[in-house]
């Protein structure tokens, strides 16, 4: 795989470490948010399709407030985050007016990619936001986050989100300029690592070799980062981000920072996570007619193809489709709960409204959360 991987890609998640939005702790960098504001304005014009997960709200905060160190206070750490955060994103907001581009907030913990139904508002919101040419900008939601706040934690996070609206490339800015052999501050013959497969267990022992100012073990967050995004395909780059101009450099897929690619397709990665990450919670007949659908075309399903439900499950879990001799077609997140898709099935969409009294999404299952089975 070469860098034409990643200058192809359309969808990208760019993460932004906090040592280089607050200049290692020192407030909020405003010329360089201004410098990869502008990057991001140049990628989003040439059709590229972004989300920014940036950290740097705790950081923010404790300068803001006047706190030389770093509490040990839960609650401490929670309220600078809550003041930070202010910042934070009124400086985005103002770098992206520069160039007409909408943003948006959205606070994010792990459970909320773990709740599955949860999971699909994220992704719903996400995808419109993008649609509406508006930038989501996406930080952890350290006010209200119960285990300790770690300033790696939004490496994780990117990739989740990475996983959550199937991008093709995370992007992942840090003070280094990838992953090395060596520790480059303590060996100058240390060599970059430009391409490696994410799941190369040799590299955990580099990681650890590879320390920024976030801390020991700030390079091993991201090698696992590019872990978890691999599991849906996507590729991942490790890179410094004060150089000039980086984003659109890598993006023209010039050779700079760490690549660590997926090493399978994203639709084969999707389907294994489909496959095997959930369990089914229940079960719908299809009519021939949405079987065909589905098998030639894989289109999303619609509740009027439906003829029978069975099993309980909730909005976001995952169920099995079939045909009416009991073959899967298909396996995907619903949309509705149990209770619901019984009342809307064999309906045609108009009818959910009046049927439901509302309509939340005009598909049982979408194509972009349903694998359809070889």
């Amino acid at each position: 795989m070469d860098r034409q991987t990643i200058s192809n890609a359309k969808r990208l998640v760019i993460k932004v470490g906090s040592a280089l939005l607050t200049n290692d702790g020192a407030g909020i960098d405003r010329q360089a948010i201004d410098a990869w504001v502008e990057q991001i304005a140049k990628l989003l014009s040439a059709g590229k399709e972004v989300v920014l997960v940036s950290s740097g709200a705790v950081a923010e905060g404790l300068v803001r407030l006047g706190i030389d160190t770093r509490p040990e206070s839960i609650h401490m750490l929670q309220s600078a985050a809550a003041v930070g955060q202010m910042g934070l994103i009124q400086t985005y907001e103002t770098s992206f007016r520069r160039f007409d581009r909408q943003t948006a907030q959205i606070l994010l913990d792990h459970d909320d990619m773990a709740n599955r139904e949860r999971y699909l508002n994220a992704r719903s919101v996400i995808q419109t936001l993008m649609e509406l040419n508006v930038v989501p900008i996406v930080n952890e939601n350290d006010t209200v986050v119960t285990d300790e706040i770690r300033f790696g934690d939004n490496d994780r996070l990117a990739a989740l989100v990475a996983n959550l609206i199937d991008a093709d490339a995370l992007l992942i800015l840090t003070d280094k300029d990838g992953m090395f052999d060596a520790n480059p501050d303590e060996n100058k013959d240390a060599q970059l690592i430009t391409q490696a497969l994410a799941s190369d267990s040799g590299l955990d022992a580099l990681a650890g070799s590879s320390n920024g100012a976030l801390g020991r073990g700030g390079m091993q967050t991201k090698l696992e980062a590019a872990r978890l995004a691999s599991r849906s395909g996507c590729n991942t780059v490790i890179a410094g981000g004060r150089n000039q101009d980086i984003l659109t450099r890598i993006c023209e897929g010039e050779n700079l920072g760490t690549l660590l690619q997926a090493g399978k397709t994203p639709i084969a990665a999707r389907k294994q996570w489909l496959a095997g990450q959930l369990q089914v919670k229940g079960r719908l007949v299809l009519d021939d007619g949405a079987a065909k659908v589905l098998r030639q075309q894989g289109r999303s399903l619609l509740a009027v193809g439906v003829t029978q439900v069975s099993g309980e499950f909730t909005r976001g879990e995952l169920v099995s489709c079939e045909d009416s001799s009991g073959q899967e077609v298909a396996r995907g997140l619903v949309n509705y709960n149990a209770d619901e898709t019984r009342l809307i099935q064999g309906k045609s969409t108009e009818e959910i409204a009046t049927i439901l009294g509302y309509c939340d999404d005009d598909e049982l299952i979408h194509r972009d959360n349903m694998v359809v089975s070889s």
